[in-house]
C-alpha cells in the first residue's frame, strides 16, 4: 500500500499469529488505517494451501479474524470474537495479492458487528467475512498467562487512531 493517506498500525503483538513480524508461521499482515475501516494486502503462499494452487479457507478466515482485531483499534475497545462467518465467493489463488478491508458494521451494547472484504488485484471479491465481537475488561486475559506487557498494550489505542 503506497497511499500516504494511510496510517500505518503496530502489529498486537511480536508472535501473533496475523500480523506478529517474529511467527514463522504467521501470515505477517501489515495493516493500515484508511478513515473509518482498516485494510491490509495479502498474498498467500505455499504455507497457506489448501487445493492445488489455492488458500486455505482456514487461513483466508485467520486473516480476516486478525483484521478485524484492528477495527478496535478504532472504536477503542477490547473485544473478542464470538462468531466469524466467512462466506467463499470465489476460489483464492496463492501468491496474487489480494485487499482485505474491515469495518465496524454497528454496535449493539457490548456486542460489535464487523464486516470484512477480500477483493484480487484483478477487481474480483472472492470473499466476505461478519463476525461478532463481545467487549470484555482487559483482565479477562489474565487467567490465561497474559503478562503485564501484552496486558499494557490494551491500556491505549496506537496514537493515531
Amino acid at each position: 500500500m503506497a497511499d500516504p493517506s494511510l496510517i500505518s498500525l503496530p502489529p498486537h503483538h511480536p508472535q501473533c499469529l496475523g500480523c506478529g513480524p517474529d511467527n514463522p508461521a504467521g501470515l505477517h499482515l501489515e495493516v493500515y488505517r484508511d478513515g473509518d475501516s482498516v485494510a491490509t494486502d495479502v498474498a498467500f503462499d505455499a504455507r497457506h494451501r489448501g487445493a492445488p494452487g489455492l488458500a486455505h479457507g482456514g487461513a483466508i478466515s485467520a486473516a480476516c479474524d486478525d483484521l478485524f482485531g484492528f477495527v478496535l483499534y478504532l472504536v477503542q475497545e477490547i473485544a473478542v470474537t464470538r462468531t466469524l462467518t466467512v462466506n467463499y465467493l470465489a476460489p483464492v489463488p496463492l501468491g496474487q495479492p489480494h485487499r482485505i478491508t474491515a469495518r465496524l458494521q454497528r454496535r449493539q451494547g457490548r456486542r460489535l458487528h464487523l464486516e470484512a472484504t477480500g477483493t484480487g488485484h484483478d477487481g474480483v471479491t472472492r470473499f466476505i467475512a461478519e463476525a461478532l465481537f463481545l467487549v470484555v475488561d482487559r483482565e479477562h486475559f489474565t487467567p490465561h498467562g497474559a503478562d503485564a506487557d501484552v496486558l499494557a498494550m490494551f491500556n491505549r489505542p496506537p496514537e493515531h487512531c
